[in-house]
């Protein structure tokens, strides 16, 4: 037996792109406003009937996964970059809090959908996030004086400490305002770089 296609590939798939980004959208609309919609509230929201919606989400998970932003650029520097590393990263970390303030709602609802009972292990699609691979990015002049392990983990460690998951705790639980968050952020990351590259001058 064959595999089924996706109802959204099949026949009028422009029509049918444009009723599924309706639904995604209207999704997040609910999630701004502190809701947390099932595939019938999404529906009326974008005032499309619920049997239509449910040939697309076939439950409220898979349209809240949808929800999720996915930020498709593979770089945050702009045009012209530094080749100093403290420059780079803090201009990749500027504009990656501006992209996390921005669809903050979406990345709360990702990431406690992530934390419930039950979520399995091995499932990626609340984890699709570029942030690692545009830090990546932003240290690439220290190859030759860090490994690439050496610059993976500094990316990991670095993202460890600037996140939806940072800025969750410094907010909610630290009660410090939104720009009072970023700042610890940014400032906690900047650290750990200069602590990498100050530990391997000393290993020299």
């Amino acid at each position: 037996m064959g595999m089924s296609i996706p109802y959204v590939l099949s026949g009028r798939t422009r029509q049918k792109s444009r009723t599924r980004d309706a639904l995604i959208d209207a999704t997040r609309q609910l999630i701004a406003e502190g809701l947390t919609p099932t595939v019938e509230d999404a529906a009326a929201q974008a005032g499309i009937s619920r049997t239509t919606a449910y040939r697309y989400f076939s439950n409220q998970r898979a349209i809240l996964i949808a929800a999720h932003p996915e930020i498709e650029r593979k770089s945050l520097l702009g045009a012209n970059p530094s080749r100093d590393p403290a420059e780079r990263l803090g201009a990749v970390l500027d504009e990656f809090f501006r992209i996390m303030l921005e669809t903050e709602p979406q990345l709360r609802m990702a990431l406690r959908l992530s934390l419930e009972h039950g979520s399995a292990p091995n499932d990626n699609s609340l984890r699709r996030g570029r942030a690692v691979g545009w830090i990546e990015d932003a240290l690439a002049p220290l190859a030759g004086k860090l490994s690439k392990q050496e610059i993976r983990k500094l990316a990991l460690a670095i993202r460890s400490a600037a996140g939806i998951e940072a800025l969750v705790w410094l907010t909610d639980v630290g009660r410090l305002s939104r720009a009072q968050a970023v700042e610890i952020m940014r400032s906690s990351a900047l650290a750990l770089l200069s602590v990498a590259v100050g530990d391997r001058k000393r290993q020299r």
